[in-house]
């Protein structure tokens, strides 16, 4: 009886959404990228089909922005279904003020990345901040995340930034032991995942040293991910060595790993195509993901297989 209950509900589920709205959303550094600026502004009105009314506070990298604008639109939705008659909605609703990546659009109004992604919302000094990707945030204060994602925007658009803050604040966070994500380890927690991040964002080589605790505590899922992102401006042979024993750790779960075939993906390894091939025969071919709400609108974000992964780059190379 529980069994037809919930195959029942399942079916409703999966109805349900086949007929919403959905996309593929995008990571961090694509939403930064496609911005035109940065701001952080007081949410005036929210209308969730029309857009977004906001009076800008301060305007912190990019074109600069001030006084009272319209977010009408998004510039990195990719839809993968549409329900009729019902398109994607604006989601800021009980939120005060946010930091938002905005793109100027031609009639003179803006858009944000997603309905999900491309703003943070402030709460009480703190930040539910996105540095990765949107399903997976951290709870930062304004102090660290105001300078760290000033300094994100302004690299990738070629702009010079605060190197001795950043500097600072990576090497004093790296330096302590991985966090937990318990009450007492929590804050360092997300401040070392905004310095992991933020090192990757950068393209920061300098603490190589210091991400290997992270990159190897398999019971940190999120470290390592972010760690395995970091050694991307490391292309050396022990960089490539300690990516490959990652993948070879039955205890490293299948996302991490993924990421670790990117990084490999960006050096282009050719003296590693045997020890890639001889992992990609034995890998996993489970499906892989960001996992979450059968309903979330975000439910088509997904990532390939660890063995689709290794066996495209070694045909690569």
């Amino acid at each position: 009886m529980r069994l037809a209950v919930f195959l029942v509900a399942l079916l409703v589920a999966v109805s349900r959404l086949a007929q919403a709205t959905t996309w593929d959303e995008p990571w961090h550094e694509t939403v930064v990228k496609k911005a035109d600026c940065f701001v952080l502004a007081r949410i005036t009105a929210v209308d969730a089909q029309k857009g977004i009314t906001v009076s800008v506070l301060r305007s912190l990298a990019g074109a600069p922005l001030a006084g009272t604008i319209q977010i009408t639109g998004f510039y990195s939705l990719d839809l993968c279904s549409r329900s009729a008659g019902e398109g994607p909605e604006f989601r800021l609703k009980g939120a005060d003020s946010c930091y938002s990546f905005l793109q100027k659009r031609p009639a003179g109004t803006y858009a944000l990345a997603t309905p999900t992604t491309g703003f943070a919302a402030v709460q009480q000094g703190q930040v539910v901040a996105t540095y990765r990707h949107s399903y997976h945030q951290a709870l930062v204060p304004q102090a660290v995340y105001e300078p760290t994602m000033t300094a994100i925007f302004q690299h990738y658009h070629g702009q010079a930034y605060d190197r001795e803050f950043i500097n600072q604040f990576v090497a004093t966070t790296l330096a302590l032991p991985p966090a937990r994500i318990d009450e007492a380890g929590m804050a360092t927690f997300f401040a070392q995942h905004a310095a992991l991040e933020t090192t990757y964002h950068l393209g920061l080589s300098t603490q190589y040293a210091a991400v290997l605790p992270f990159l190897h505590d398999t019971t940190n899922f999120h470290a390592q991910v972010s760690a395995a992102r970091v050694l991307t401006a490391t292309p050396t042979p022990e960089a490539k060595q300690q990516l490959l024993q990652l993948l070879a750790d039955k205890h490293t779960r299948d996302f991490v790993k993924v990421i670790a075939v990117r990084t490999l993906t960006a050096y282009q390894p050719k003296e590693l195509k045997p020890q890639l091939t001889k992992l990609a025969q034995a890998a996993s071919e489970e499906k892989n993901g960001f996992g979450g709400n059968i309903m979330d609108p975000r439910v088509c974000t997904r990532l390939p297989s660890v063995k689709k992964c290794l066996t495209d780059l070694a045909a690569q190379l």
